[in-house]
């Protein structure tokens, strides 16, 4: 055993010149996108997966609810654990046990399976963020932001074509079909990060018991001023984005467009483009210029309200404001992640892990309100709603622009 114990020391010691390659940020960038499109598959299938499981209307309702429950807690509980594991077989073991929660779910013949599977999938799906942490800690310091945003790119993409693979996939072979789909996939890359990775990035982990390790991700929040308010940027803008993204279906399905549901989960693939906006947002960050990249991106997501007031009246003004809030948003949340990951780097997965709770609040507070906003007053009502989300970013970066995040070391 002890011989055992000394092979894998020596192994850790070998890759801690670990050089983090375009190759493997890339394999970052894929799990991280594959690992949170499972929070978002259902959203297309809700009424499908109610019709075979013979489940209540409103308790079809619940899939997303649990899935989101399971992810928040799984922010708090779970991705702190990278700050004291062994973060190579901390993702691999998460990855597993999330092909075998995507399992359930896809064999689910009673609700209560589908429910607790759906469940287990959204707790499990926060290793995105535990890479993104473990991506950060291996990229150079002056690379950070690149890092960053690239791997940031690959959550983008997976939020924004989930809802359309899934569609896709569930008319080609049933809605069971995308969650084997995805066990495959995430099978196959369980082990091929366990195969490039190294043992821990640019730190050893810190020795905290579990309890105290919680504890210290509300006492950073409580110290670090700099690490609140980049967490209520991040709640301002998914506010914002929650306000479009779980809206635009209602004024498209009705007149004058009535577009099928195929056609407004293609809007994502527009959506897409916002992931230019981490990568070039990862590259000014390096440069020196967190606070002017937010302040531009948060005018740039303000403005974008306007365009999409107009989405009643031309496809193309939505597609535009689509654009622009999406490279607003995205240039906002990868600045965020690389300001606060340089504040304590042996604290990286606590902070990430802390700062997208906010991240979960403002998705959840975005929706809530869109939804009653356009009950109540239509789309009008959204736009003016989204604007002043966006409009709070904005007033908050002017209030707070003189505290300068600590240079990249």
């Amino acid at each position: 055993m002890p011989g055992n114990a000394e092979t894998a020391i020596r192994r850790c010691d070998a890759r801690s010149a670990f050089v983090l390659s375009r190759g493997v940020v890339l394999l970052f960038a894929v799990a991280c996108g594959a690992a949170v499109a499972n929070v978002y598959f259902s959203q297309p299938l809700l009424v499908t997966m109610g019709d075979d499981l013979s489940m209540d209307p409103a308790l079809v309702g619940s899939v997303v609810t649990l899935t989101q429950v399971g992810y928040g807690l799984g922010l708090f509980f779970l991705v702190p654990l990278g700050d004291v594991a062994d973060r190579r077989r901390l993702i691999v073991a998460q990855l597993l046990l999330l092909v075998v929660a995507l399992a359930v779910v896809a064999a689910a013949h009673t609700a209560v399976i589908l429910l607790a599977g759906m469940a287990a999938v959204g707790l499990l799906a926060v290793v995105t963020q535990t890479l993104v942490a473990f991506a950060a800690a291996l990229a150079p310091p002056r690379e950070r932001g690149r890092v960053v945003g690239l791997v940031t790119s690959g959550v983008v993409i997976g939020i924004l074509l989930a809802r359309t693979a899934s569609g896709l996939l569930a008319d080609l072979a049933g809605w069971r079909s995308v969650y084997l789909a995805s066990a495959s996939l995430t099978a196959l890359l369980a082990p091929a990060l366990y195969r490039v990775l190294p043992c821990h990035g640019d730190a050893e982990p810190t020795p905290l018991r579990y309890r105290q390790l919680l504890r210290s991700t509300i006492t950073l929040f409580a110290r670090e001023r700099l690490l609140r308010i980049r967490a209520l940027f991040g709640l301002l803008v998914f506010a914002a984005f929650s306000t479009l993204w779980s809206s635009v279906a209602l004024p498209l399905s009705e007149e004058p467009y009535s577009l099928p549901h195929s056609a407004i989960g293609a809007l994502g693939l527009i959506g897409v483009v916002g992931a230019l906006a981490a990568t070039v947002a990862g590259r000014l960050n390096d440069r020196g210029l967190s606070g002017r990249t937010t302040g531009i991106a948060l005018a740039l997501l303000t403005a974008s309200w306007l365009p999409l007031s107009f989405t009643r009246h031309s496809l193309w003004a939505l597609m535009v404001g689509v654009i622009l809030l999406d490279l607003a948003v995205q240039a906002v949340h990868v600045t965020n992640q690389t300001v606060i990951y340089a504040l304590h780097t042996d604290a990286g997965s606590r902070l990430i892990g802390g700062y997208m709770v906010f991240y979960s609040l403002g998705s959840a507070v975005g929706a809530i309100a869109a939804t009653s906003a356009y009950t109540l007053a239509g789309w009008g009502a959204v736009c003016a709603l989204g604007c002043v989300f966006s409009c709070l970013g904005l007033v908050l970066w002017a209030l707070t622009r003189h505290l300068a995040p600590r240079p990249v070391r």
